[in-house]
């Protein structure tokens, strides 16, 4: 472990351990990375702001929030982000942790793609979003040091096409229920009344970001 991660080092514990098994043995290498790399991310965000959390409960939200797009728990009418919170919750209730932090691990992954609410809400919460805006969409990638970037992705390795291995796995995971893609209704307002109205585009802002490749 490089020292610049040393302090932020996932968790040396049972079921941290478990939890890295499960999730390398289900994920494909790239979502397992990226995973390992959200939790980084989020444990540098919390540093840098001084936030006090449960690295465990950091470590479970982001290792578990992309195990919706995989086969095997990917349901037929739930958003992703539901299954992967599902998932997490019947792992954490199968090792004896309390409702209230499983609680806690299942907002922050179902939340994970909601942007401008997780922030407000509970470290784990805030942190777990932190981390997946940082890895997939480079949001606030100034605010880490060039060391704190390479030595995450010295440990956990990014391909130079991970931008669109990303989208094309993340298309993978939900075309078989385009049903639970419903976004923000507000911009389906803006949409219909404004014929000037361009919404965002989340694929753009990931090949747009400021990571390479």
């Amino acid at each position: 472990m490089t020292p610049t991660l040393a302090d932020v080092a996932i968790p040396d514990s049972k079921l941290a351990r478990e939890i890295t098994e499960l999730v390398r043995d289900t994920e494909s290498p790239l979502l397992f990375h990226h995973s390992s790399r959200v939790y980084y991310f989020g444990a540098l965000a919390g540093r840098r702001l001084g936030l006090k959390y449960d690295r465990e409960l950091l470590y479970a939200g982001a290792m578990f929030h992309d195990m919706g797009l995989t086969h095997a728990h990917s349901s037929d009418h739930e958003r992703f982000e539901v299954d992967g919170a599902n998932v997490a919750r019947d792992f954490l209730r199968g090792h004896g942790i309390s409702q209230q932090d499983i609680d806690l691990v299942w907002t922050a992954i179902a939340l994970h793609t909601t942007p401008g609410i997780p922030e407000h809400m509970h470290p784990v919460i805030a942190l777990v979003t932190a981390g997946v805006e940082m890895d997939v969409l480079g949001i606030a990638y100034d605010r880490f040091s060039d060391t704190e970037r390479e030595a995450v992705v010295h440990a956990h390795p990014r391909s130079e096409h991970f931008k669109e291995e990303i989208i094309q796995t993340f298309y993978d995971g939900i075309k078989h229920k385009p049903a639970t893609t419903f976004g923000n209704v507000k911009a389906d307002v803006l949409a219909d009344k404004d014929p000037h109205f361009h919404a965002g585009n989340f694929c753009s802002v990931i090949r747009h970001s400021a990571w390479r490749g």
